[in-house]
């Protein structure tokens, strides 16, 4: 049995390597992570020697000046490697090989894409080897008496990658390298993505020692720092400590925001602390910083869901007459609840009194309260508010319209639905064929041949009448021959 020889492609003869271009044959590339997620495009597995071939031809193609510069670098990473679908995976292998070129030194610009790069891409174990790779060797920028302005935004998108899945180790290894590098005191806001990240991963006492750090540093800190520090203490159970804190941001002279406020209800109203709660709202209002839609929305469900209703029927009516509820605040929860409670009036009449002084209610909330009219047959009162909604261009749904439309024919009110039938295709409701048939059932119910005919005649142009027979029963029905 005689073997068949494989032919072999002859081997490369080694000589002493060029001057250094980026045209250089690169090192075999690193095998694929597979633990990492990368789109199926890159999910290529040709033989290294195959891929290395190929990644250099790529190169010489797009790359052919005999000195690289960081920019001659950038423009190819960003244009030609980053959409490539066989080698977009491998910008760090050629990242690390134009380290390696004679004449050649990375800088800020470089070093900021490999950095977003890898960050958002979520490779993170190997950001921290470039970032180890920074500390090494400084951007040329650092080479004077101060350090490049830029490596402090460099050094925060990492650590604001590690912080995001909960690796705070190594961010905070990140942090300490970058302050070798940083002139001065780095910005107060890297200080408040590690504090935010121990709270936000329940590891709140590595945050406190990290605030202590900042001060420790002479960082001032801001609104943000202390925003979080009370819902740190607020997540922990820790009422008072809040508490200090919030007196802390006053005699330091950090006027509190909306946040602040926002955080410190939500805190009382989880300790069941309704009166304080409030209480910190009228604060907000004398101290003129204002109520926001997300501070009514946690008075109003806080109050509501311990079954206060009736106080928060009364502190929406307070802040509405004082002028200060936000024009935007949806109130659709409450109009929810007194509908679900069988309180339909009163929930009309807030809603009444909330829109005479400017807090027009949402379709979502008239739609509710509409349902609610509808379940005690007020009918009328129903009919008044769609009027009313139409001529304000709030838009109903065409399953809301229907029904009322329904109920208007059913009880004898055919004429009015006709009418608010025309004004709601004037204002844009979708007119559908059911529309019609219910029109025809009231014309034909009250024996108003005429007003029926007009209806079967509209629906005739308008081609919802598909067949001879469905326009001849509808026209029997009226009488009409």
């Amino acid at each position: 049995m005689t073997f068949k020889k494989l032919y072999k492609p002859p081997l490369l003869s080694r000589q002493p390597p060029p001057p250094s271009t980026a045209g250089n044959f690169l090192p075999p590339p690193p095998p694929i992570d597979t633990s990492l997620t990368v789109s199926p495009t890159l999910s290529l597995t040709p033989s290294n020697s195959t891929t290395q071939s190929q990644l250099t031809n790529f190169i010489n193609t797009h790359l052919k000046n005999n000195n690289l510069t960081p920019n001659d670098l950038l423009v190819f990473l960003k244009t030609h490697l980053h959409h490539h679908p066989k080698f977009a995976h491998l910008d760090l292998h050629v990242f690390h090989h134009a380290a390696t070129l004679d004449s050649f030194r990375h800088d800020h610009s470089t070093y900021e894409w490999m950095v977003r790069t890898l960050a958002i891409t979520h490779r993170l174990d190997p950001l921290l080897s470039v970032v180890d790779f920074i500390v090494s060797n400084p951007c040329p920028c650092s080479d004077g008496i101060f350090s490049c302005n830029r490596t402090e935004p460099i050094f925060r998108f990492a650590i604001n990658a590690f912080c995001n899945v909960g690796r705070l180790d190594d961010a905070r290894q990140v942090f300490d390298k970058m302050r070798k590098l940083v002139d001065g005191k780095p910005n107060v806001a890297i200080y408040n993505t590690m504090i935010h990240s121990c709270v936000k991963y329940d590891k709140f006492e590595k945050g406190l020692e990290f605030y202590k750090r900042m001060v420790d540093d002479r960082v001032k800190p801001d609104v943000i720092t202390f925003n979080i520090l009370i819902n740190g203490y607020f997540r922990n159970s820790k009422f008072e400590l809040a508490l200090e804190v919030f007196k802390e941001m006053r005699v330091k002279g950090c006027v509190p925001n909306v946040v602040t406020f926002n955080t410190l209800i939500k805190g009382f109203f989880r300790e069941r602390k309704f009166k304080e709660g409030i209480g910190m709202a009228l604060e907000m209002i004398e101290l003129g910083c204002g109520l926001s839609s997300v501070t009514c929305e946690i008075l109003i469900n806080g109050l509501t869901k311990e079954g206060r209703v009736s106080e928060a029927c009364d502190l929406v009516l307070d802040f509405s007459r004082k002028r200060v509820l936000p024009t935007k605040f949806d109130y659709f929860g409450l109009i929810e609840r007194l509908c679900d409670q069988g309180n339909v009036v009163k929930a009309r009449l807030i809603v009444d009194e909330l829109w005479e002084n400017g807090n027009a209610p949402s379709a979502i909330t008239c739609t509710i309260l509409i349902e609610g009219l509808r379940k005690i047959r007020n009918v009328e009162s129903g009919h008044e508010l769609m009027d009313k909604m139409l001529k304000h261009d709030i838009v109903p749904d065409g399953v809301t319209f229907n029904c009322l439309l329904s109920d208007l024919c059913y009880s004898g009110r055919t004429s009015q639905a006709d009418k608010l039938r025309m004004l709601a295709s004037e204002k844009g409701v979708c007119i559908d064929e059911v529309s019609y048939n219910m029109l025809v059932f009231g014309f034909t119910k009250e024996k108003k041949r005429k007003e029926g005919k007009a209806i079967v005649d509209e629906m005739l142009d308008k081609e919802f009448i598909h067949d001879i027979g469905t326009y001849n029963r509808l026209m029997k029905g009226l009488g009409v021959r």
